[in-house]
């Protein structure tokens, strides 16, 4: 009995012992001033991530029984934790004290579960948390914190079930990207689903676009993407539609900021769980008429609503602005994410949005992410709009083409591969200007450049719209794309220069068709198509297309910008083109027939249309098959007046051309006529002089002789001088003045002797055209760039007499005959 009552006697003080010391635990936990652990906490955290920690204000621990829990559990009381500005420093080379700043962080950890080693956190609250992103020029970055691996590896687990917070503030400050922003990131309220996101989005991308193009531009732009292949149906559009979506689409919205504005406390959790989706498939659905081209591309236009959670896509939970600038540019635009707690999984497609403008270029993407934390892909429905395609080098650093204002519309699907990331702008819709543009681009991140190809179609093409290309447009369309260079007034070829430092950048092959080009009544175009390639800084155009007067202009351009100056070839050849057809505002060549052909080699260097034409060497040749060409024209380029009067008065006929030739040599810049001379059944006319594309002057001499007997004459050469933009075109005044002084001398001695000064005798004879011919079935040549074109000798027959020209045809022909024979090799070589 006495063993039994010492034993109880010991247990008793036992219990009494560990009461009083849970108690006193409990007390001292209760009362103590944890205040002073600061010093200790901050010294083992800052050890652990490698960079100062520190509590800067009041650091409590309290006690709460959890309302969640049932039954004994609910007695088991959970700590909460609760720290006062709180501060993580920033290395000593970035531009900011602290890479991360907290008013207050506050948490509860569930009791029970740390015996399991699992850190289980209900909710975190975070109070106007403020977080600094810097990288430098060397490319060190001041997020990477040296994490202290312990020594022996525990097995503690996180989980973590909610962040709270009221509005936090996000720098981004990158050297090497040229970033320099900052944004204000802040939940809204109550989640929105990412259809009503999608209308949004797609509302307020149309209004940017009738900014961008007009809104007939944008009505067009709408009513391609209704057509294309993977674009939805599209509701009425315009200014005025996209203003009334966009207000229908800003009520949830709205009510979300209003929800955020009344809500002392707002929460991100996890969404709840919905189908799995693989990584390699991300999706992005849409709804009804404002469905996303992600989802039409797969199923069609659709005609009801589906809803984003069955997709399996989370809601949007956050919202965000940002301003700063890029590149020296400014910066400005809001957006949208989804729950940052699902950033760790690869279940579900992480809804972004976003609507930024880069100076004078907007941007506005909405779809999803893909394994968010380990970007495996993304599937986006992309905007663009801007007064200039090369403007988007600023944003995306791919090199493109000047243009006039634009706006596009299609699908961005990337996959991100450690050989290459890889980005497919597809079945995209636009407007350039006046003309459409429909394709798809691939752009692939490879060494030691990166690829961008594709095919584009326009199928109603402006030639207007082409002018920027080489900087051919208005002074005024210059300064809406902030050309650095106005075209002087005095100038007509372009002398803004291209960019051939961004050519080195990037490596491409896109091949462009215009279907149906649009043009003014003198020019003659019909279709273009062109396969463009960059490599290494070498710019080639092979071919380069365009159907011109019933027949083809085909060439072949290179431009090697790998080096200063650029160094360019070009060649040409000009088949079948018809003589009514080059000439269709003239009413008096609507009756001509008969066809142009030629060829060009020029080499040459500049950085600029107007220096390469300035150095240009070569040789340049055209001939003008046999045909029929109006007498009213010739006789009017003659000045025979009696014959003009009559054929205004009496009608007209048709004169035949028996063959026209005429080959330039080019030699820096001047072109001189080597061979010009024009064969019909009543004159040759010859040329002769020199153009200047130095300084863009001609000086040119036309000089006709007649073939029969023309009375009352006053043929005399004409010429031709001035420069590109303002020429003269008179009458030699030495020959008019002879012929008409003559007159006039003998109408003192007899009134009817006067006529013998304006009789026009017969004095020439047909052109060797079968000689001429076949000298220009030989191709032209130019020499390297930068080397000057060698001086060829004028053919014997053009030195000789054109009345005894003759005299070199071959015996029996007739005029014309020799051109018949030779036309067809002249035409297809």
């Amino acid at each position: 009995m006495r063993i039994g009552h010492t034993v109880g006697k010991v247990a008793a003080w036992l219990a009494v012992i560990v009461t009083l010391a849970l108690a006193a635990l409990v007390i001292f936990i209760v009362t103590f001033d944890w205040n002073r652990a600061r010093p200790w906490i901050d010294d083992k955290v800052s050890d652990a991530i490698g960079r100062q920690f520190a509590i800067n204000g009041d650091l409590r621990i309290d006690w709460r029984r959890p309302v969640s829990e049932q039954g004994w559990r609910a007695w088991v009381p959970w700590p909460r934790f609760s720290a006062h500005d709180v501060t993580i420093a920033n290395p000593d080379w970035a531009r900011t004290k602290h890479f991360a700043a907290l008013d207050m962080i506050s948490f509860e950890v569930e009791a029970l579960p740390l015996i399991a080693r699992r850190i289980v956190i209900p909710a975190i609250d975070l109070v106007n948390p403020s977080v600094d992103l810097e990288r430098i020029k060397d490319g060190r970055v001041n997020w990477t914190l040296k994490l202290k691996r312990p020594a022996q590896p525990g097995r503690w687990t996180l989980d973590l079930h909610q962040v709270a917070f009221a509005q936090g503030h996000l720098g981004y400050y990158d050297q090497q990207k040229q970033f320099d922003l900052s944004a204000v990131v802040d939940t809204l309220g109550q989640p929105i689903p990412f259809d009503a996101v999608v209308k949004q989005q797609q509302a307020l991308a149309q209004h940017e676009s009738a900014r961008a193009v007009g809104p007939a531009g944008q009505k067009k732009l709408a009513a391609q993407a209704r057509s294309g292949p993977a674009q939805p149906a599209v509701p009425a559009s315009g200014a005025e539609a996209a203003s009334r979506v966009s207000a229908a689409a800003s009520q949830a919205v709205a009510a979300a900021s209003h929800a955020a504005a009344t809500t002392s406390r707002t929460t991100i959790a996890p969404a709840a769980s919905g189908p799995s989706m693989a990584s390699s498939a991300p999706a992005a659905p849409a709804s009804g008429a404002t469905a996303s081209a992600t989802t039409s591309a797969s199923t069609g236009a659709s005609t009801g609503t589906t809803s984003a959670a069955s997709a399996g896509v989370g809601t949007y939970t956050i919202g965000w602005t940002v301003k700063g600038t890029y590149r020296k540019g400014a910066v400005a635009g809001t957006g949208k994410i989804g729950n940052v707690l699902e950033l760790q999984g690869a279940q579900h497609p992480f809804p972004v949005q976003a609507d930024l403008r880069f100076g004078d270029t907007h941007l506005a993407l909405v779809g999803t992410l893909t394994d968010p934390a380990h970007l495996a892909a993304v599937d986006l429905r992309l905007w663009l709009a801007g007064t200039s395609m090369a403007k988007l080098y600023d944003v995306t650093g791919i090199t493109l083409p000047e243009t006039a204002p634009y706006a596009t519309d299609g699908r961005l699907v990337g996959q991100f591969r450690a050989s290459g990331n890889v980005f497919k702008y597809e079945d995209f819709t636009g407007r350039v200007g006046g003309s459409d543009i429909n394709g798809s681009l691939v752009y692939v991140s490879r060494e030691p450049r990166p690829l961008l190809s594709g095919t584009l179609v326009s199928k109603l093409l402006q030639f207007s719209d082409l002018a920027p290309l080489i900087g051919a447009d208005t002074n005024a369309s210059k300064a809406r794309r902030g050309a650095a260079v106005a075209q002087p007034a005095n100038k007509a070829l372009p002398v803004e220069a291209f960019r051939t430092d961004r050519w080195k950048k990037i490596d491409a092959d896109v091949r462009l068709t215009g279907r149906r080009i649009v043009k003014t009544a003198s020019l003659p175009i019909t279709d273009l198509s062109t396969h463009v390639v960059l490599h290494d800084g070498v710019l080639t155009l092979n071919p380069l297309n365009f159907g011109v007067a019933g027949g083809t202009l085909a060439s072949n351009i290179h431009l090697d910008g790998s080096g200063m100056p650029l160094k360019g070839r070009f060649s040409l050849q000009a088949r079948h083109l018809k003589l009514k057809q080059l000439f269709p505002t003239f009413p008096v060549m609507q009756t001509a027939l008969g066809e142009v052909n030629g060829d060009a080699a020029l080499s040459a260097t500049g950085n600029s249309p107007a220096a390469l034409a300035a150095t240009s060497n070569g040789e340049v040749k055209t001939l003008v098959t046999d045909g029929t060409v109006s007498l009213l024209l010739m006789e009017a380029a003659g000045l025979n007046v009696a014959n003009v009067v009559y054929e205004k008065l009496f009608g007209t006929r048709d004169v035949r051309i028996n063959c026209g030739v005429a080959d330039f040599v080019v030699t820096n810049g001047v072109l001189d006529s080597r061979v010009f001379a024009l064969d019909t059944e009543d004159a040759v006319i010859g040329m002769d002089g020199t153009v200047n594309l130095r300084d863009e002057t001609m000086n040119l001499t036309i000089h006709p002789h007649t073939k029969g007997f023309r009375v009352i004459s006053l043929r005399s050469p004409l010429y031709v001088t001035g420069s590109f933009k303002q020429p003269h075109v008179g009458v030699k005044a030495g020959a008019l003045i002879a012929r008409g002084g003559a007159a006039i001398g003998l109408g003192l001695l007899n009134p009817l002797a006067s006529l013998l000064a304006l009789l026009q005798p017969g004095r020439s004879r047909s052109l060797p055209c079968g000689q001429m011919l076949a000298d220009m079935e030989q191709r032209p040549t130019a020499p390297p760039p930068g080397v000057r074109q060698g001086k060829k000798a004028v053919p014997a027959y053009m030195n000789a007499p054109l009345a005894a020209s003759a005299a070199s045809a071959p015996a029996g022909a007739e005029p014309g005959h020799s051109t018949r024979a030779n036309r067809g090799s002249a035409h297809d070589r």
